[in-house]
């Protein structure tokens, strides 16, 4: 499983990636987390609300920082 954490490394973008690598981690998932920050990049994929997050290529949030459990839904490992 590939995730993606878009955003320019503000504080929400830094929650998101806090968040995401604490239900990784909770669930032992097999994912490589990375952070795109170039912002060619994020437009190119159609995200215009950062912090935003894409699963295996999927944007799944988008405009804010996801709760534990809105993480936990979109990384269904169970």
């Amino acid at each position: 499983m590939k995730i993606e954490i878009f955003g320019s490394g503000c504080p929400k973008c830094k929650q998101t990636e806090k968040v995401v690598k604490m239900v990784v981690n909770e669930k032992g998932l097999d994912a490589v987390v990375e952070k795109v920050q170039d912002i060619n990049e994020i437009v190119s994929r159609g995200i215009f609300a950062t912090p935003a997050v894409a699963v295996d290529g999927k944007i799944v949030v988008s405009g804010k920082v996801p709760t534990v459990d809105e993480v936990r839904k979109f990384l269904k490992g169970d």
